[in-house]
């Protein structure tokens, strides 16, 4: 019997179960697919001699996580790579908003929108000096973030209190629009907001598109050197070398609880996996509660709320296997690892419209992957490994591109959404499909079935909007990972601080395991001293 049985293989799964092996506990890690690390993979699937990403690729969360800085993965063989330019959002006008590595570089591109844009961005920049070491700390803080929240509260009453606060909370078109005339700065922002599923009208999606930003600014978009999964790799190999195992192809069907308390998992092939002190789920907060624990061992109000728990959008994704680069208009386009890809904040306002109505866009807003640009080791000289993906509903209602696409996702929709992907970057980059050697098409099925927790391709576990974030998460009342069966723990992006690769959720939850095994030590080895202490004085 192993300690703690984690569910899931994915990046917090795997932090998790190292946290837990550091502190030498034995522990056994069980995943459903073939391989491990849930929407970090890579593989040649698209042509062998290109390595490209399934799911996740660029890490700015990673670059800054404490978690994962402690694991020093870097012993483990990972290393990183950056693209010469962080990001670039292009225009069909030909100008293009772009993030460069260096501020000053950064702040006079967006002069050229609109004089003074640049010192806009400068003071945006200035204020991630004073306040940035304390956000990372209280992100990836189990909730409350006791501490770093005290310091992160002191520098914000110093950096402007209620105004500064105000601005964080703002909609990112509204944000925007105060700090700068000119489009490009307001682009940075919002395709960086857009990021999560956070509409240019959504509150808070000012803050979390100025983090994107000043991440991106700061430390990069980094990626890991020979595909998303060497980032699995090195967390796997780092728990093997301290004990732990992963066993893949073991789907967990029930958590097994007694008495109120977990005690093990059991699988699809009917076997019985026992846990002496903890099991860890890194499987969203709807297939914790909703399929893995029998409802009679939770309590009403939770079951009600998740009845009100929202996903985040739908995915959309192509990767490609390139001839040649992309054959950007912008050419400040072609040596950026990210780019952004619609006509404004307009733009972008009208796609995540059509998506809340429950229509599939027609001219989707993409995020764009130049995998080789960001690391050369992913396809031969002169190519390029890229991908894109966009958003679609979940639940879809029509299709306002005209071309009657439902929803079902069968080959023929697949093929049809793809081709709108593609014409909408040629408009960008005339003569790109020229260059398209070999595709893959991950529609929102695809992607649940590589990963279950990726429901109808949701990449967020759960929205970003703030009504679902913090002691909202998953469901109000929460925000922390303990659960209401004892020894069971919520360690999947479901928890907070929610998605990204930062390996906090699974950090957050093992650490809980071990708190709470401290103190029921603590609490039997004081009985024990007590009733010695009665029995010695009985004798006496």
């Amino acid at each position: 019997m192993v300690d703690a049985v984690v569910i899931g293989s994915g990046p917090n799964g795997l932090v998790a179960a190292n946290v837990l092996a550091d502190a030498g506990w034995s522990v056994e890690v069980l995943e459903e697919q073939d391989e491990p690390g849930g929407a970090v993979r890579s593989d040649r699937g698209v042509d062998p001699a290109y390595v490209n990403d399934l799911f996740s690729s660029f890490y700015p969360l990673a670059a800054v996580s404490p978690v994962l800085a402690a694991l020093e993965l870097e012993r483990e063989g990972l290393r990183w790579s950056r693209a010469p330019r962080v990001l670039a959002h292009p225009l069909p006008d030909g100008s293009c908003a772009v993030l460069e590595g260096d501020r000053a570089v950064t702040a006079e591109g967006l002069d050229g929108f609109a004089p003074g844009d640049g010192q806009s961005w400068l003071d945006l920049c200035a204020l991630w000096d004073r306040l940035g070491d304390d956000i990372v700390a209280s992100l990836f803080s189990p909730f409350p973030p006791v501490v770093a929240g005290t310091k992160l509260l002191a520098r914000l009453r110093a950096a402007g209190g209620l105004r500064l606060a105000r601005s964080l909370i703002l909609p990112v078109r509204r944000l925007g629009e105060e700090e700068f005339a000119g489009e490009g700065g307001r682009l940075l922002l919002a395709g960086n907001a857009l990021h999560a599923d956070l509409a240019p009208e959504a509150a808070g999606s000012g803050g979390f598109g100025w983090l994107m930003s000043m991440l991106g600014q700061f430390h990069g978009f980094p990626v890991p050197v020979g595909g998303a999964g060497a980032l699995t790799s090195a967390l796997v190999r780092r728990l093997e070398s301290r004990g732990g195992r992963v066993r893949c192809g073991q789907r967990v069907t029930e958590v097994v609880v007694r008495q109120a308390r977990a005690v093990g998992v059991r699988t699809a092939s009917g076997d019985a996996v026992p846990a002496r002190r903890a099991v860890l789920a890194d499987v969203s907060a709807p297939s914790l509660y909703g399929e893995l624990v029998g409802a009679e061992h939770l309590p009403d109000r939770l079951l009600a709320d998740l009845r009100r728990f929202q996903w985040d959008f739908a995915t959309f994704k192509v990767d490609w296997a390139l001839d040649g680069p992309v054959p950007w208009e912008s050419p400040a386009a072609a040596t950026a690892g990210t780019v952004h890809l619609a006509d404004g904040v307009d733009e972008l306002s009208r796609w995540a419209s059509q998506i809340a109505r429950g229509l599939i866009p027609d001219r989707p807003f993409l995020l764009l992957g130049q995998m080789t640009t960001a690391d050369a080791t992913r396809s031969p000289r002169g190519t390029e490994s890229a991908w894109a993906y966009t958003h679609v509903p979940a639940h879809v209602k029509a299709d306002a591109g005209g071309e009657g696409l439902s929803g079902a996702w069968d080959g023929a929709e697949r093929e049809r959404m793809a081709d709108r992907v593609e014409e909408q970057v040629e408009r960008y980059a005339p003569g790109f499909r020229t260059r398209v050697r070999s595709r893959r098409v991950l529609a929102p099925p695809t992607l649940q079935a590589a990963d279950r927790n990726l429901h109808h391709g949701a990449i967020n576990g759960g929205t970003a909007a703030l009504h679902q974030q913090a002691v909202f998460r998953p469901v109000p009342g929460t925000g922390r990972p303990e659960t209401p069966v004892k020894g069971l723990y919520l360690a999947s992006a479901s928890a907070h601080p929610g998605g990204g690769v930062h390996g906090a959720p699974g950090a957050n939850a093992a650490r809980a395991a071990l708190r709470s095994t401290h103190a029921t030590a603590t609490a039997l080895s004081t009985a024990q001293r007590m009733m010695s202490r009665r029995g010695r004085g009985g004798r006496a």
